[in-house]
């Protein structure tokens, strides 16, 4: 069976803004789903309204629709470009539900469209629980016992036939929001009634509770002949009870007997023909009571989903691209393996490693939601780690979410609190690894751990071995440890910092002691295929075995080092920038090394860089990936990172390196100040000031005067960034903010009170500066830029007035920090007098927006300069109108509020100043914002 000829125009609906629950994994599948559609000859129609994906780059389809996804909008769009048929199984939730809507509308039906990769039908299964219920029950299995409920007298109704706990899932919401579990009574009527106030349908499923299950996911594919293959199989760490979005995961599946994977593998196959999914992949939910070995299916998403995107780079198999194919009609044994060249799409993936991801929450941005988990997702990302064993992926991915932490403990960081060792184990929460790992080295038993936290006995042996390892290096110091038990523990993903602890030493001294004896990782393929077939794509992690499969090449080559995990002020736009790097790089004939540990993103796909290196971001790592491969230049002004100094260091040691050579971060300082002065500060008055303890903070209070902006150094998003009106508060924040970042001083500003607020991105070679666009702020100064919402050009007449102003300072201050790439400055007018707020020599979250409003590809503009004098393309930005053109674009921020629950939170606390008036400590000044439109 070949593809459908009939089908030469195709509408890609898109997943809109990032929100917890539906994030850049969708940017992943989309693109991939445009590039095999693009392959076949198709003419690719997107709408999609995020303008900080790859997807809504102009390369990416033949016209792209940045707009709302809304029926109106797509109406028209439809109306104007008349494809033949839709494809919305790449967008998420988002664009199911939209499609859903179009059809009900009639709007496939007047414009002779047809919905490809999966029909109406299947996803109204899918989403009606009791149409889904029949046809589990259709083929001889089971679902957890329940009823929908459209008010609170039809949920007591409820209760008394199947008794507490109640798990409330709201229908159609993005990830278990509205959702939880009910204990009793007052709980129910909480939890329900929000549950049919967020459902777009007032509905509410209530099923008997299966806390403590064991938890499982299959991805599967079927095609157009029938032919069903499962492509991974996902383990939760955490049991039911946990939304498998907050819950650590692991692939393949660890603790399945074989028959019981065997009748998993069958049940899925029965369930994807039952339900009708024409085409393409689906997610199918399913959990095993431990004790009796009982099965429940939970659920199933008809379309590629968030542990699509995990089990995609899990296993090499491109699941997007396979399933546009398959909904254009071919079927899985006419489409290739791009990874091992020799295999078709219908061989199942097979492992010879362990994947794990762990999620990554936002918990300090909300200090008064509790940090527990449930059935209601909170994390903002993820990250994932590839290791020969569980221990070693695990130890990977804890030091790859970049929270402060280099593994499972043992690094010098202390969370525990063992007064509340079994209350804190028993509910899970974003910490419960660490307690878990405490207990057992407190002498608890594997036995009695796991009937507290109901974690399989398997993976808690995993982390006693570890435990037991790390007991034997502190009888050691770094001079006497052996070099096999040194060995050993690398093999168990500690890193050097660990060891450094352990060993009472220092991580330096580790590294050498390492690098002397010959204690180096290799690097292995992901080849989808246990080894059986050669990988021709080098996509690769680390493992400290014998062989080495990385095979560099001679060729001219640079690293790109990636953005790591999402989370709140780092998000898409940063793998925005980098993917775009290293598409200038191979469009310049420089062979591109991608390093990057987030799953959800399209800088992980086999095929963006030449060679892609899925490993944590951080020094260790990242050396022994420039000792292998040996790159001419490593850029890292594209991904903001918590900590650069390391930067530094590694530049100096081994290769060139494209770094920040400096953050500005200044008091309000007038425009009128000479450049010149920029870092003589005794030259001027001082409005500004840094301190280390909270009298030197009151000393510059009294010098400087209330209000008082007080930030941390090194953090992201304005995370502990407060205003402060008086020495009371002025104590209270600058506590927080110590504590934010303990190794480096406070910086104290003086606040800028009604101000407008600017932000300009722009491009320097060194000797040459182009200003992409002149952003205005929406809000006033003092709301953060990350939640703000800006416009270009700037609407209001003050700003005009001082544009050129802004573009002069720009240029000269650019030139004056010898930036060679992107910079972006902040500004505040007020009274009419122009202050610079700060500059950061880096790519910042506004750079996909200029880009997509301006037609000025800013970051791989930004490539080419680093590169050097007269790349092909650079001539580009000498020509560019600098943000001056006659379209007007806006950008607003998307929050999480609804997920904090109850209680004072971003923006909402108060504070009564000195005079006497009401006066906020202005959270919005921290980023709360997980995506934009």
């Amino acid at each position: 069976m070949s593809r459908r000829t009939a089908i030469k125009k195709v509408l890609v609906i898109g997943s809109g803004p990032i929100v917890i629950g539906q994030a850049c994994e969708f940017d992943y599948s989309g693109t991939q789903a445009c590039k095999a559609l693009q392959e076949e000859g198709i003419e690719v129609v997107l709408v999609n309204s995020n303008p900080a994906t790859i997807m809504t780059d102009p390369e990416v389809a033949e016209r792209t629709y940045v707009e709302p996804l809304t029926v109106p909008s797509v109406r028209g769009i439809i109306a104007r470009e008349r494809p033949d048929a839709v494809l919305a199984t790449v967008g998420g939730q988002t664009a199911l539900n939209l499609a859903v809507d179009l059809d009900e509308a009639g709007v496939f039906e007047e414009f002779g469209v047809r919905m490809i990769g999966v029909n109406r039908k299947a996803v109204e299964v899918c989403e009606d629980r009791e149409k889904f219920l029949a046809a589990v029950a259709g083929v001889g299995l089971e679902m957890p016992r329940g009823r929908f409920a459209t008010n609170l007298d039809e949920a007591r109704e409820i209760r008394d036939a199947i008794g507490f706990p109640l798990v409330i899932r709201p229908s159609f919401t993005l990830g278990g929001s509205g959702g939880g579990i009910a204990w009793n009574d007052e709980e129910l009527t909480a939890i329900a009634g929000q549950g049919i106030d967020l459902s777009p349908i007032g509905q509410v499923l209530i099923e008997e509770s299966i806390i403590g299950w064991k938890e499982y996911e299959l991805e599967v594919m079927r095609d157009e002949a029938d032919n069903v293959v499962i492509i991974c199989s996902i383990e939760n760490f955490d049991a039911m009870g946990v939304h498998t979005g907050d819950s650590i995961t692991v692939a393949p599946a660890q603790t399945l007997t074989d028959r019981e994977y065997q009748l998993m593998r069958d049940a899925a196959i029965r369930i994807i023909r039952a339900v009708g999914v024409e085409t393409g992949g689906s997610n199918i939910q399913f959990a095993i009571d431990p004790e009796s070995g009982r099965m429940l299916v939970i659920e199933m998403n008809p379309r590629v989903s968030r542990s699509s995107a995990l089990a995609s780079k899990a296993t090499g198999f491109p699941i997007a691209r396979i399933a546009a194919k398959l909904a254009i009609g071919y079927t899985l044994d006419e489409i290739p393996n791009d990874i091992t060249r020799e295999t078709p799409a219908s061989f199942e993936p097979s492992l010879d490693y362990v994947v794990v991801k762990v999620p990554r929450w936002a918990f300090e941005k909300f200090p008064s939601t509790a940090p527990d988990l449930g059935t209601q997702m909170r994390s903002v990302g993820e990250a994932m780690a590839i290791g020969r064993t569980f221990p070693e992926a695990l130890q990977k991915a804890l030091r790859s979410l970049e929270t402060g932490r280099f593994g499972l403990g043992g690094d010098g960081t202390q969370v525990v609190e063992p007064a509340r060792l079994n209350e804190r184990m028993a509910t899970p929460n974003w910490q419960r690894l660490f307690y878990i790992k405490h207990a057992l080295l407190a002498g608890e038993s594997v036995e009695r751990i796991s009937r507290i936290t109901r974690v399989d006995p398997w993976f808690l042996k995993q982390i006693e071995e570890l435990v037991g390892v790390e007991g034997r290096l502190r009888a050691f110091r770094l001079d006497s440890v052996p070099e096999e038990l040194l060995r050993r523990a690398k093999r168990f993903g500690f890193s050097d910092r660990q060891l450094a602890v352990l060993l009472d030493s220092r991580e330096e001294d580790v590294r050498r002691r390492r690098w002397d004896i010959g204690l180096r990782p290799v690097f292995k393929r992901v080849d989808t295929c246990a080894a059986e077939f050669e990988a021709h794509t080098p996509y690769l992690y680390s493992t400290y075995e014998d062989e080495c499969e990385a095979e560099p090449t001679d060729r001219k080559k640079v690293m790109v080092l990636g953005s790591g995990p999402n989370r709140i002020g780092q998000g898409i736009e940063f793998d925005y920038c980098c993917c775009h790097a290293s598409f200038a790089l191979r469009e310049e004939g420089v062979e591109s090394i991608m390093v990057n540990c987030n799953p959800e993103t399209v800088s992980t796909d086999f095929d963006t860089s030449d060679r892609l290196y899925f490993e944590p971001l951080n020094l260790e790592d990242v050396l022994e990936i420039v000792h292998r491969e040996q790159p001419d230049g490593v850029i890292v002004q594209l991904a903001v990172r918590p900590r650069s100094s390391w930067r530094c260091r590694s530049r100096r040691r081994v290769c060139r390196s494209w770094a920040p050579r400096r953050r500005v971060s200044t008091w309000p300082r007038t425009a009128s100040d000479s450049v010149r002065c920029w870092a003589n500060w005794g030259s001027r008055p001082r409005k500004w000031g840094t301190a280390r303890s909270l009298e030197e903070a009151r000393d510059i209070a009294r010098r400087i005067g209330f209000p008082l902006l007080v930030r941390p150094s090194y953090v992201l998003g304005g995370r502990a960034m407060f205003i402060c009106w008086d020495e009371e508060s002025l104590s209270v924040m600058t506590r927080k903010a110590v504590e934010a970042s303990p190794e480096h001083p406070v910086l104290l500003d003086r606040f800028l009170e009604d101000a407008f607020e600017i932000d300009v991105d722009a491009l320097c070679d060194g000797e040459q500066v182009v200003v992409g666009a002149v952003m205005q702020h929406i809000e006033e100064a003092g709301i953060h830029s990350g939640d703000s919402a800006c416009v270009i050009p700037p609407y209001h007449e003050t700003v005009r007035r001082h544009e050129d102003e802004l573009r002069r300072i720009t240029r000269e201050l650019a030139l004056a920090l010898n930036v060679r790439g992107l910079v972006n400055i902040q500004f505040a007018i007020r009274d009419d007098t122009v202050y610079v707020l700060e500059v950061n020599p880096r790519a910042s979250r506004t750079v996909p927006f200029v880009a997509k409003a301006t037609g000025l590809p800013l970051a791989a503009l930004a490539t080419r300069v680093m590169l050097g004098p007269e790349p092909r393309g650079a001539g580009r930005a000498r020509k560019a109108s600098g943000g001056r053109g006659v379209h007007q674009g806006a950008r607003a921020a998307l929050g999480a509020f609804s997920r904090r629950g109850s209680g004072v939170g971003a923006g909402d606390e108060v504070h009564r100043g000195g005079d006497g008036r009401r006066r906020r400590f202005r959270r919005g000044l921290s980023q709360g914002a997980v995506g934009g439109r």
